[in-house]
């Protein structure tokens, strides 16, 4: 029984993270803006309110999670963005589109923490917690299939019916991502005292008691930002990158869906890698970082595979420092927590966006990819840095 219900949860898990990227307007939404008249400055902003907005709501969202239902949250969210869509085909304009990226932010803000802590400990309640990394790699890869379907349709279906159309099949996907999230099984009780300010107050007081006491909780919370920020944010732009190698228009999804295989592939060697030590997440990001500076620097559509291969490598990371953040944590305020990463993550990907904005505009989007491996490099050496540390504390103990 408690391996079928396992299962059960994963097979909604999957269709859900799978309807929930399964979005045609994703690989031309930036295009859309483009074609709009927007600058990259102001596609920039876009991002930032986008991640603001995240900043904003995802610590009071985590903690509403862990005081009422992770499963309400799962389900609202998606509706909202299916409105934010909506609005982007039908009154394509700056104002729009950002009114569209908050409703986003929200969804996004409402979704974080919950759905990993929803996962964490309904698997926990199996017997199947030292699962969690397989299956949300698997998660993620689900995702990625999700987004890479959505990149094959797009071309035809922009073929046949331009914005408007994709627009149209992107706020379906919303909703039937909605629908799905209400077969999440849920065994925890909401607290009674959450429609007052206590119930709030408490999962925060405890969220953050535990980081304040545990120093694995603490460093995990900072090392989840600092792998998932910048590739996150480069997401945004890979259509832009795609086409300034020479790839037709027409052609630009069919490009990304190589980039998105390889994270997809990332997403799979999640279970397998979480017996890798630091030394080896240290490797992980140090390759991840040359293949990208590599790829994007050759600025030619061969040159999208090493990008391929770094978005691989980022998202195997991604996944191994959720795990060892859900790992690490004790108390009630999981979703609180995985909320706090969120924020560094959301505040990080602004500082980025701001970044590649200077850049791209005084040069290239392949140089601002191209320099978007230096965060990756210094991590990886920190990370090292403290695998050698952790080693020379070891031997000193050692009597």
């Amino acid at each position: 029984m408690t391996l079928s219900s396992a299962r059960r949860l994963a097979v909604v898990l999957y269709g859900y993270a799978f309807l929930d990227d399964f979005v045609l307007l994703y690989p031309v939404y930036a295009l859309l803006f483009a074609d709009s008249g927007l600058t990259v400055w102001q596609i920039s902003s876009l991002f930032a309110l986008w991640s603001v907005t995240g900043v904003v709501l995802e610590i009071p969202s985590g903690a509403w999670a862990d005081a009422v239902s992770r499963r309400l949250l799962l389900w609202v969210g998606p509706l909202l963005t299916a409105a934010g869509f909506t609005l982007w085909v039908l009154v394509p304009s700056y104002w729009a589109f950002a009114l569209g990226f908050v409703l986003w932010g929200i969804k996004g803000a409402l979704g974080s923490g919950a759905l990993e802590a929803l996962v964490y400990e309904e698997l926990e309640r199996l017997g199947a917690g030292g699962s969690y990394g397989r299956v949300m790699g698997r998660a993620r890869a689900a995702g990625l299939v999700g987004v890479m379907a959505a990149m094959g349709l797009t071309g035809p279906v922009f073929a046949y019916g331009g914005y408007p159309v994709v627009g149209a099949a992107s706020v379906l996907a919303c909703l039937l991502t909605s629908a799905v999230a209400t077969r999440f099984p849920e065994h925890r009780a909401a607290d009674p005292g959450a429609a007052s300010g206590e119930g709030w107050a408490g999962p925060l007081r405890a969220g953050f008691a535990e980081a304040r006491a545990d120093r694995s909780v603490r460093a995990a919370l900072l090392v989840v930002p600092a792998v998932t920020a910048v590739w996150g944010a480069l997401d945004e732009y890979t259509p832009l990158l795609v086409r300034d190698t020479g790839v037709a228009e027409n052609d630009v999804s069919h490009w990304l869906l190589l980039i998105w295989a390889g994270a997809t592939v990332g997403g799979l060697l999640a279970g397998p890698a979480q017996r890798w030590g630091r030394g080896g997440f240290a490797g992980i990001l140090a390759g991840s970082a040359l293949a990208l500076a590599l790829g994007a620097g050759a600025r030619t559509p061969a040159g999208i595979g090493l990008v391929a291969v770094a978005f691989c490598g980022f998202q195997l990371a991604s996944v191994l420092a959720d795990t060892r953040l859900q790992e690490s944590i004790e108390g009630t305020g999981r979703a609180t927590l995985t909320s706090v990463a969120g924020v560094g993550t959301d505040l990080a990907t602004v500082a980025v966006f701001g970044a590649y904005a200077v850049v791209g505009s005084a040069t290239s989007h392949a140089t601002a990819f191209a320099l978007s491996a230096v965060p990756y490099l210094l991590t990886a050496l920190i990370v090292a840095a403290g695998r050698s540390a952790a080693r020379t504390s070891e031997a000193t103990a050692r009597p």
